[in-house]
């Protein structure tokens, strides 16, 4: 889906979405395609579901949106602290 899309299907919500066909221009990351992993009515409950979903697989692309925003923007910013060795 597109964003125009995520945001006529569930209008008014916060929506856990991955992305499927994104691509990084300077310092932004430009979401082309992504799936609507699910929609909630607070940003606390997608927070919960990202973290879980986040622990699973770090590798996949997931943010969260609230659909009344016309446009998404995310600004991609090089990851600064300490990682644990295992």
């Amino acid at each position: 889906m597109k964003w125009s899309e995520v945001r006529e299907h569930f209008p008014e919500r916060c929506v856990l979405v991955e992305a499927l066909k994104s691509e990084s221009r300077g310092k932004e990351r430009i979401i082309k395609q992504m799936s609507v992993i699910g929609d909630f009515e607070n940003g606390n409950a997608a927070w919960k579901v990202y973290k879980k979903l986040h622990g699973e697989n770090q590798n996949r692309e997931l943010y969260i949106f609230h659909t009344n925003n016309e446009e998404i923007k995310v600004i991609e910013q090089p990851y600064i602290g300490v990682r644990r060795r295992v």
